[in-house]
């Protein structure tokens, strides 16, 4: 699957565009199938460099590459996923909303 296809890459507002928006939308996921890291785009710098939620060991705004993610391998040479299904959210909507793994 590819994480970004062209017409993804033209729908992402630009780096810095969304700076004065109070509840910015998150327009793609994505997640590791083997742990609970996820990603949530809301710019793009048109080539390699994201700003989003990152929800992992803690949850953050900051910026994320598209290099790092196509080579990250997990378990069983598992990459980096785009939720197929993801539809755009306000980040207010996904805050809090990290997977906490059962007892």
């Amino acid at each position: 699957m590819q994480l970004l296809t062209d017409e993804i890459r033209r729908q992402l507002p630009p780096l810095y565009s969304t700076e004065k928006i109070s509840d910015p939308t998150a327009w793609v996921k994505f997640f590791t199938p083997y742990s609970s890291w996820t990603w949530y785009v809301t710019e793009f710098d048109g080539k390699d460099t994201f700003f989003g939620l990152i929800q992992g060991f803690e949850e953050e705004l900051g910026y994320f590459s598209l290099t790092e993610l196509l080579n990250a391998c997990g378990p069983y040479d598992l990459g980096i996923e785009r939720d197929l299904h993801f539809q755009p959210t306000p980040l207010s909507k996904l805050r809090g909303n990290a997977l906490v793994a059962p007892d």
